[in-house]
């Protein structure tokens, strides 16, 4: 039996299938909502329960927390009717629709950033151009292996893309790339995806935290902003275990030494006898930050780390809306979890 479905942003009233999600059933409808990675994790698709009852699927917490699902928000893409309901998307102002595109593309450089780290470079050969906000994300589909989410690298406007691909235990993708990736191979890549982006029009400061791999969207952010001449201060911390982890050290190193509002601080969590900054690097972003009024964060790579990065921010008072996070889950992660969520990364 299908429900009755108001979508009151768009003025039209749809059928929802059973078991069909009210984004899916929108987009048959020929509607344009707004909408992103349609698995739980990037947030596009946030609307408001007007009325009615829905059931949710599984979704990240970055896309959706419990207090904005407490106040009557959904994700439409994790959300079947369970009877006659009403739904109005989420307007924001700068909210930036890019469009959706399927790229034939081939590697024409590959190096390792560190051990366990890939840097892709690849050309687009056809389906562009390729438009996308700095830090969103793509799906990637390397000969023989699934597609996976990874976020990329440069800024937009480049002519290649770049990506970082971490290899992970019993990662099928990672392994491929890791072991057998080569120059020339073809490579298909669709989106742009993500809500995470850097909102240009911001003029406050700007605290930004990768982990890991999560490097590859902050760095798309900073070097967006720096690129922009955007005013503000941009304090980037950026996490690792040990010092065979940490890359580009020197880029930023470089770009921090040429732009005064950019501050590139390295923090390892298991640093020994190193120079650079010890501990966990939502600690160093507390221990340098009494408040955060006025700012915006951009947050990237492993969830404990974007969660509690998240949580301290929070807890300094800095509203959810101001939080742009990206967790990164595995594919087997995302398994184990029973849901779609993060950049495999």
């Amino acid at each position: 039996m299908s429900f009755k479905v108001h979508i009151a942003s768009a003025g039209r009233t749809i059928d929802v299938p059973p078991g069909a999600t009210i984004l899916e059933a929108a987009l048959d409808a020929g509607i344009s909502f707004p909408f992103g990675c349609q698995s739980g994790n990037c947030g596009a698709c946030k609307s408001r329960l007007v009325k009615g009852e829905v059931t949710m699927g599984g979704y990240s917490e970055f896309a959706l927390s419990d207090d904005e699902k407490a106040q009557g928000l959904i994700l439409a893409c994790r959300a079947v009717p369970a009877g006659e309901s009403e739904v109005a998307w989420m307007e924001e102002d700068d909210l930036i629709v890019h469009p959706r595109r399927l790229l034939a593309c081939k590697v024409v450089s590959l190096d390792d950033a560190t051990h366990d780290v890939k840097r892709i470079r690849l050309e687009i050969v056809s389906g562009g151009p390729f438009d996308f906000s700095a830090g969103q994300f793509a799906s990637v589909t390397f000969e023989g292996c699934p597609p996976r989410d990874y976020s990329m690298a440069n800024v937009p406007g480049d002519p290649i893309l770049e990506f970082h691909v971490r290899r992970t235990a019993g990662g099928a993708t990672s392994a491929h790339v890791s072991e057998r990736l080569k120059v020339g191979d073809a490579v298909h890549v669709e989106g742009p995806f993500g809500a995470s982006y850097l909102r240009e029009a911001h003029r406050g400061p700007i605290i930004a935290v990768a982990g890991g791999s999560g490097m590859a969207p902050i760095k798309s952010v900073v070097e967006r902003a720096l690129q922009k001449a955007l005013p503000q201060h941009i304090y980037f911390y950026f996490g690792v275990r040990g010092e065979r982890d940490l890359y580009l050290h020197d880029h930023f190193a470089t770009l921090a030494g040429k732009h005064r509002n950019l501050h590139f601080v390295p923090v390892l969590s298991e640093g020994g006898a190193s120079s650079l900054r010890q501990g966990l690097v939502h600690e160093a972003v507390a221990q340098d930050f009494d408040e955060v009024d006025g700012c915006k964060a951009y947050i990237a790579g492993p969830p404990v780390m974007v969660e509690a990065a998240t949580r301290l921010l929070e807890q300094r008072g800095m509203r959810r809306l101001d939080i742009h996070a990206d967790a990164f889950y595995t594919a087997a992660e995302m398994a184990n979890a029973g849901k779609k969520t993060g950049a495999d990364q």
